[in-house]
């Protein structure tokens, strides 16, 4: 506040002269209170009018009053005065028009399109409580806390950079050039662009400001310079004076053919939409365009509109733009809301400012500005309101901006332009009208995003790039690690490249693919005495020291957080490798296929599975009966004949034939397995470490060997916690050998940890002394790095695909790289080994199985033996009270008994159950012959 009035006193210096209309005031300094609902109310309209909003906006806004004061339903009684002040395209005259417009007691401004006078009229009017509504200052930051009497009653240009934004991320663009004028409204809305695209991982690359009014000659030397930049996805955020001459300048310079993209904002279609028939001229600098316009809904309000325009005597331009409806809309939402504040007892009153004062003895006239009494009730009323109008339903959101932000999408071409679709923030990019989605639930996903084709300029449908290599006479400066071990993979030479090696001819295979040349040069990194660190040189990258690196660089983790790499053109990962020995055949060889653990497992079931037969067949089979010597041999005899399956021994009951089926079964698998490990280690050489792996490395306490340079140091540190100290750096191929030969106790190593590719060169010239343990415990791959949001990176990757595809990658692999591989002879006797861990299911299920039939036939043998009684215990005649208490008693037998009563043969227990169950069925009164029985 204190900044404003300061503004304005400046200003008043420089108009003492202006003149102040005497008022009538009250004692108390209050102007005369009009009526509740006076018979003309004071509406202020300030703007440019000689201005391609202002052409469109002033024949609106007369036709608005005309409506208003017409129309019997809305301040019935209350005319609306429009007091025009004409701005001049000039932010100090504008301020002077703004104070002359106060001074006339108007309750509301309309207007303001220029978004630096609107800064500062706002502050004029904070301190005056009148409400001012622009329908053409579009720069977000009006939208601030510090502006609470500003309403923009069009759409903000944070809506407009979001929907840019998202346009550039479904072509899948990553930079844009902005091309603005150097002033609130420019500056503004590139931020708010800027903040758009890093929502998406896209930015600004280089923002070309020019000053307002700049000549034609100051834009030529800008765009000349942004021509020779890489990107080639132009955003242009002018005020419509000069966007035009940029466009003129561009095709004069070749700017608006084949490969570049030019996006406008609102300004363009302002300027095209005032002409019912284009200037050729002028459509001949825009082919390929695609501009941004508010999208304003279709209803029979806008079509009703357009006759209207017509017959309009105040129009200076055959048709009409967005900016003509909003100020159009602008005096009914202010007429509206009038309406409400009058109705709700609302009245027009005004007071002075006690800071207006003169002060200091200033000769200045403050008194002539005056506080609007009720501006903050009307205020609160503009910001509840809710009806539908031209541009559609007004209403403001908690931002007090309007809801439903929607632009319409064009592409310029021919004589005219053609809608390729829509953005609103409700759905993002879409073919259908905004109004349509708003029935449907909100959908911003990507795979939701469509738009129609696009004639690109050059007259292609074909979407550009949007980057070339910059036309500035640099090439890239391409770092190669200077390696003094495994040169096949990168080293310096002689020869017109300086380098040579692998990774060097698959760079140079990917860039001959792509559709533009690349000048590049490669420039050493490292000092030649020892590998050079790669990190550092990942590091040189993101530090702008080189534009990229070519070489044997790992992606990892780490280093893409701070570059771009191209898809891995060769896989890779850890692995460790350690001295082996040859394990000989030995006389107990055949023991080899199973561990002890199996061993015994396997020969514990033998026994209990001929246990559990010699059960469950004894009582039926006479085979399995006979003294206790016999039968323990039969046991014995039964089990371990079912290895070679020759038992002779033959199962008569269910349960006995139930679990030898599933045992031998079993015994197929261990034949059958035993058979396959045993030929194995027979017939394949055997080798051996001490070390199996990596978990094994990192349990003990003996070094470990890396390449110097390697990202395999900070691995080992950092994610598998081994110490430092254990850690031994090693050049080259011959350090490798004579550390693993030496071993831990003599000054060596125990193993070797580093990538496969330098693992499998190492091998390879030791004739395969060395093999790899255990399995590869990391998965990555070589790329070549580019800074951060670089495209070649995205177009080498597609390279380096196609290489792949058309088998290039693989030749050029055996050319340095095809060697014989000592995988094939790096068997380890664990790897042939059986454990129990493979075989345990099978005996557990063989396991219940005869658990379950034990449980079947010793619940069987209790049942008989309940029902069983032993010959020699009945009696003739026995004393009925002695028979009662008898049968009372639970009978206790003896271990001795039941194991005898287990013993019997099954038919013999069967046949004595039979004839006992005959005997309970007879009447008492008859004997065994049927005949009665006489007394004794």
């Amino acid at each position: 506040m204190e900044d404003g009035l300061l503004m304005m006193k400046g200003l008043m210096v420089l108009i003492f002269c202006m003149r102040v209309p005497m008022e009538v005031m009250g004692e108390n300094g209050t102007a005369i209170v009009s009526s509740a609902r006076p018979s003309v109310v004071n509406v202020g309209a300030l703007f440019s009018f000689n201005s391609t909003i202002g052409r469109a906006a002033k024949p609106a806004l007369e036709a608005a009053i005309g409506d208003v004061n017409s129309d019997s339903s809305v301040l019935s009684g209350t005319k609306l005065n429009l007091v025009f002040h004409d701005t001049n395209c000039s932010g100090f005259l504008g301020t002077i028009e703004a104070l002359e417009l106060m001074e006339k007691d108007v309750v509301a401004v309309i207007g303001i399109q220029s978004s630096g006078n609107a800064h500062v009229i706002s502050h004029l009017v904070n301190e005056l409580h009148i409400p001012l509504l622009s329908f053409g200052a579009t720069d977000p930051t009006l939208s601030a806390l510090q502006f609470p009497y500003f309403l923009r009653t069009t759409q903000s240009d944070y809506f407009q950079m979001s929907a840019i934004a998202n346009l550039v991320e479904f072509y899948g663009w990553r930079e844009v050039i902005a091309i603005f004028e150097d002033d609130d409204y420019g500056r503004n809305g590139i931020s708010a662009l800027g903040d758009a695209l890093a929502k998406n991982r896209a930015k600004i690359s280089y923002k070309a400001a020019f000053t307002p009014g700049a000549s034609r000659s100051d834009i030529n030397d800008l765009l000349v310079g942004v021509n020779l930049m890489e990107c080639r996805v132009y955003v242009v955020h002018v005020n419509p004076g000069s966007g035009l001459t940029i466009f003129s300048v561009a095709k004069y310079l070749g700017m608006l053919n084949s490969g570049y993209v030019w996006i406008t904002t609102d300004w363009l279609p302002a300027i095209l939409d005032l002409s019912e028939v284009p200037d050729p001229d002028t459509m001949d600098l825009l082919q390929g365009v695609i501009a941004f316009r508010h999208h304003t809904p279709d209803s029979d309000l806008k079509k009703n509109f357009t006759p209207k325009w017509k017959s309009l005597k105040s129009k200076e331009t055959p048709s009409f733009n967005s900016y003509a409806l909003y100020a159009y809309d602008s005096v009914w939402l202010l007429a509206r809301a009038l309406d409400v504040f009058f109705t709700e007892g609302g009245n027009i009153s005004f007071s002075l400012d006690p800071r207006l004062n003169d002060v200091n003895g200033s000769t200045m006239h403050f008194s002539a500005l005056r506080i609007f009494n009720e501006g903050q009730k009307l205020l609160g009323t503009l910001l509840g309101m809710n009806f539908t109008g031209l541009t559609g339903q007004i209403q403001f959101d908690a931002d007090k901006n309007l809801i439903h932000p929607a632009f319409e999408i064009l592409n310029i071409g021919g004589t005219g332009s053609r809608r390729i679709g829509y953005w609103s923030n409700y759905s993002g990019l879409s073919v259908e009208a905004p109004e349509t989605l708003y029935l449907k639930p909100p959908n911003t996903s990507g795979s939701s995003q469509h738009l129609y084709g696009v004639i690109w300029p050059g007259e292609t449908e074909n979407k550009p790039r949007g980057w070339v290599f910059p036309n500035n006479g640099k090439p890239l400066r391409i770092a190669v690690p200077h390696r003094v071990s495994y040169k096949e993979v990168v080293t310096k030479d002689k020869g017109p490249l300086g380098v040579k090696g692998y990774c060097i001819d698959v760079f140079e295979a990917a860039v001959n693919l792509l559709p533009y040349p690349v000048p590049h040069t490669y420039m050493l990194f490292g000092d030649g005495l020892r590998n050079p660190f790669y990190t550092d040189l990942v590091n040189g990258v993101f530090q702008n020291n080189y534009d990229a690196a070519v070489g044997d660089i790992t992606i990892t983790m780490n280093r893409t957080k701070i570059v771009d790499f191209t898809q891995p053109f060769m896989e890779s990962g850890l692995v460790v490798v350690a001295p082996v020995k040859e394990i000989k055949t030995s006389p107990w060889a055949f023991l080899r296929p199973f561990t002890w653990e199996m061993w015994c497992v396997t020969g514990a079931f033998f026994l209990f599975v001929g246990a559990v037969v010699w059960i469950l067949e004894h009582r039926e089979n006479h085979e399995f009966r006979g003294p206790p010597v016999q039968q323990l041999r039969t046991i014995f005899w039964f089990s371990f004949s079912t290895m070679f399956f020759s038992h002779r021994e033959n199962t008569v009951s269910t349960l006995g034939r139930s679990v030898l089926i599933l045992w031998l079964f079993v015994v197929l698998i261990i034949n059958s397995s035993y058979t396959a490990s045993l030929t194995s280690i027979l017939t394949v050489q055997q080798l051996t470490s001490q070390i199996e792996g990596i978990d094994s490395l990192i349990t003990s306490s003996d070094p470990i060997g890396y390449q110097d340079g390697s990202f395999a140091y900070n691995y080992m540190i950092g994610e598998l916690n081994i110490a430092a100290s254990r850690l031994k750096s090693l050049k080259n191929m011959e350090e490798y050998a004579n550390a693993l030969k030496l071993g831990p106790k003599r000054g060596g190593v125990a193993a070797i940890v580093d990538e496969l590719p330098y693992i499998e060169l190492f091998m390879y010239s030791t004739n395969c002394e060395f093999r790899t343990v255990g399995q590869e415990f990391t998965k990555s791959g070589w790329g070549f790095a580019f800074q951060r949001d670089s495209p070649l990176a995205v177009d080498l990757s597609t390279a380096i695909l196609q290489l792949s595809e058309n088998g290039d990658l693989q030749r050029i692999h055996d050319k340095w790289l095809s060697l014989e591989a000592c995988s094939a002879k790096s068997t380890q006797v664990d790897s042939t080994r059986l454990s129990l861990t493979s075989f345990w299911g099978l005996f557990l299920i063989c396991g219940i199985a005869s658990f379950i039939a034990l449980t079947i036939f010793f619940c069987r043998v209790c049942w008989q033996y309940q029902r069983y009684d032993p010959e020699g215990k009945e009696q003739e005649v026995e004393d009925p009270e002695i028979s009662r208490r008898r049968k009372k008693s639970i009978r206790a037998p003896s271990f001795k008994e039941l194991m005898g009563f287990v013993d019997k043969k099954e038919a013999e227990i069967k046949d004595k159950l039979k004839r006992k169950s005959i005997d309970s069925k007879r009447p008492p009164s008859q004997n065994s012959d049927g005949q009665p029985s006489s007394p004794s």
